[in-house]
C-alpha cells in the first residue's frame, strides 16, 4: 500500500514553517491518540501515520531528502520508525513517543525531536473538616512549566533556523567504543536535542518552556478524606516537542478539628458532664456538623459511655449511607469549690459510708475485693 504525502497527512502546505508543522501535529496527535479513541480500530494507524509525517518534516535534513526524493529519500532513516530501522510496529512508536510515561514500553529509543509527555505534578491541599464534609470549590496557585509562546516550544528565536548537530548528526546520542566495549551516551554538544540553535529564544533561552504560576479553581466533592486525590487532566507540566501535558494531582489533607475526630465515615467527640447529671440523668445539647441536637443522659451514666447519633456523620465521597456521630461521655470532677459545696460533698460521702456502700459504687467495691483477694493468694 502506497504511503500518503506527509504534507497532506498533516494538512499543511509544502512551504510550511516548523511552527505550522508542530501545531498541526499537536492537533492531529490529540485527535487520533488511541487512548482517546478506544473503540476506533483505525485510530492507531492514523496516529502512526501522523507521527511518521511529523518525525520527517520536523527534521531539516530528513525533510530536505523527502522534498527531493519523496518517501524513498527517508525510508530507513526514521520515517515510519522514529529513529531509523524501517517501519516499526505501533508498539515501537507508542513507546518512543510516550516511553517516559511507561518506562519505555519495550519500544526503541525515542528520537531527540520526538514528542514527550510532560511531568505530572502534585499539590497538597489542606481543608477544614466542614469543607471536606460539605464539599467546596477552592482556588490554588500552581507553579509549572508551560510551552514558550514566543518560540512555540521550538527554543529558537522566531525567524531563525536550527542546524543539525555536527557531533551526533541529529541522533542526540554518540557512541564511544573502546576495544570490545561500546557505550552510548547523550551527545555533549547538543545535550540530546540533535540540533544546534543559532539564536536562542530571548524568552525561554532555548529551553522551549517557561515557568509560570497559574491559578486553578478546584471543585472538591463532598465527603473527601485525607489521602484522596483529585486529578486535573492536562494541568501538569507542558509536553516537549508537542507532546501532551502531564496531569495535576491535588492531594487532600484534612486539618485537625477542635471538637470532632473523623474515623472514615463516622465522627467522634467527647461530651463532658458533671457528676450530678451523670448520677441523676438529664438532657444536654451536643454539637453536630448540621447544628445542635438534644442528647438525653439516663441516670447512673458512667464515664466512657458512648451515645450514637445515627446519620450525623459523613456521607462517603464514593456513595453509601452517611456515618454516625459517636458521643463519648466524660464525667468531669468539679473544681474551685467553695466551703458550702465542699461541706455538701462531705455529707454525701458520709452517707455512702454505710453497710450498703457497695451498692452505690459496684465497680469500686468489686475492684478492691479483687485486690484483697490478690494479696491474700500471694501469702505463703
Amino acid at each position: 500500500m502506497s504511503k500518503r504525502d506527509y504534507y497532506e497527512v498533516l494538512g499543511v502546505e509544502k512551504g510550511a514553517d516548523q511552527k505550522e508543522i508542530k501545531k498541526a501535529y499537536r492537533r492531529l496527535a490529540q485527535k487520533f491518540h488511541p487512548d482517546r479513541n478506544p473503540d476506533d480500530e483505525t485510530a492507531a494507524e492514523k496516529f502512526r501515520e501522523v507521527s511518521d509525517a511529523y518525525e520527517v518534516l520536523s527534521d531539516e535534513q530528513k525533510r530536505a531528502a523527502y522534498d527531493q526524493f519523496g518517501h524513498a529519500g527517508v525510508d530507513g532513516q526514521g520515517g515510519g520508525g522514529f529513529g531509523g530501522g524501517g517501519a516499526g510496529d505501533f508498539s515501537d512508536i507508542f513507546g518512543d513517543v510516550f516511553g517516559d510515561i511507561f518506562g519505555g514500553g519495550g519500544g526503541r529509543r525515542r528520537g531527540p525531536n520526538a514528542p514527550a509527555r510532560g511531568s505530572d505534578l502534585r499539590y497538597n491541599l489542606e481543608l477544614d473538616l466542614e469543607s471536606a464534609v460539605a464539599g467546596t470549590t477552592v482556588d490554588i496557585r500552581v507553579p509549572r512549566h508551560i510551552t514558550c509562546d514566543r518560540c512555540d516550544g521550538d527554543g529558537a528565536e522566531p525567524g531563525t533556523t536550527k542546524d543539525t548537530c555536527p557531533t551526533c548528526q541529529g541522533m542526540g546520542q554518540v557512541r564511544m567504543q573502546q576495544g570490545f566495549f561500546a557505550v552510548q551516551q547523550t551527545c555533549p554538544t547538543c545535550h540530546g536535542t540533535g540540533v544546534q540553535i543559532k539564536v536562542p529564544c530571548h524568552k525561554c533561552n532555548a529551553e522551549g518552556r517557561v515557568r509560570e504560576t497559574r491559578t486553578l479553581s478546584v471543585k472538591i466533592p463532598p465527603g473527601v478524606d485525607t489521602g484522596d486525590r483529585i486529578r486535573l487532566n492536562g494541568e501538569g507540566e507542558s509536553g516537549i516537542n508537542g507532546g501532551p501535558a502531564g496531569d495535576l494531582y491535588v492531594q487532600v489533607v484534612i486539618k485537625s478539628h477542635p471538637i470532632f475526630h473523623r474515623d472514615g465515615k463516622h465522627l467522634q467527640c467527647e461530651v463532658p458532664i458533671n457528676f450530678v447529671d451523670a448520677a441523676l440523668g438529664g438532657e444536654l445539647e451536643v454539637p453536630t456538623l448540621d447544628g445542635r441536637v438534644k442528647l438525653k443522659i439516663p441516670p447512673e451514666t458512667q464515664t466512657g459511655k458512648l451515645f450514637r447519633l445515627r446519620g450525623k456523620g459523613v456521607k462517603p465521597v464514593r456513595g453509601g449511607a452517611p456515618g454516625d456521630l459517636l458521643c463519648k461521655v466524660v464525667i468531669e470532677t468539679p473544681v474551685n469549690l467553695n466551703d458550702e459545696q465542699k461541706d455538701l460533698l462531705r455529707q454525701l460521702q458520709k452517707s455512702f459510708d454505710g453497710s450498703n456502700s457497695h451498692s452505690h459504687s459496684p465497680k469500686k467495691t468489686g475492684f478492691f475485693d479483687s485486690v484483697k483477694k490478690f494479696f491474700e493468694e500471694m501469702k505463703p
